[in-house]
């Protein structure tokens, strides 16, 4: 039996996933709270509504995500400038200096994950892996949008 290109996709997926849990082992960092914290890397001082709409969920999940970051001194809030009745949240120094260490190992990683392709190859796989990504992205977009149909229907 051939294996599938969506199962060897599904076992990568899963292989980071179990990276990641081996790296953030102790340190109270989750999949989640280290996804809204390279959103606030990328992103900069943002409104908790803001980080929800980024991060895709619930303003009541943002809420949990950012209390947890707080409490663990990577994340913290202001006043917002403008708005009375805003705050921002924010990266601390200590994870500022987190995300751009992460940053380094995620090039890092991505190198060593290039090299195991041989040269010539690697545009084509970009290509591909690209072209997958897009599509899938589709994909799910529709599903949901039809899910909401059905559902309000």
């Amino acid at each position: 039996m051939d294996i599938l290109l969506l199962d060897r996709l599904l076992l990568i997926g899963e292989l980071f996933q179990r990276d990641m849990a081996r790296a953030f082992d102790g340190t109270g960092l989750t999949t989640a709270r280290v996804h809204l914290l390279w959103v606030l890397q990328h992103a900069g001082p943002s409104t908790q509504r803001d980080l929800a709409r980024l991060c895709d969920v619930t303003p009541r999940n943002i809420t949990g995500l950012v209390d947890g970051l707080e409490e663990s001194g990577h994340v913290r809030r202001t006043p917002h400038p403008t708005d009375r009745r805003a705050v921002l949240v924010e990266l601390t120094a200590s994870a500022t200096e987190t995300m751009t260490r992460m940053q380094q190992e995620h090039t890092e990683l991505n190198d060593m994950l290039l090299a195991a392709v041989a040269p010539s190859d690697r545009a084509a796989l970009e290509r591909g892996i690209a072209a997958i990504a897009s599509h899938l992205e589709t994909l799910v977009t529709e599903a949901a949008s039809a899910d909401a149909e059905r559902a309000a229907s």
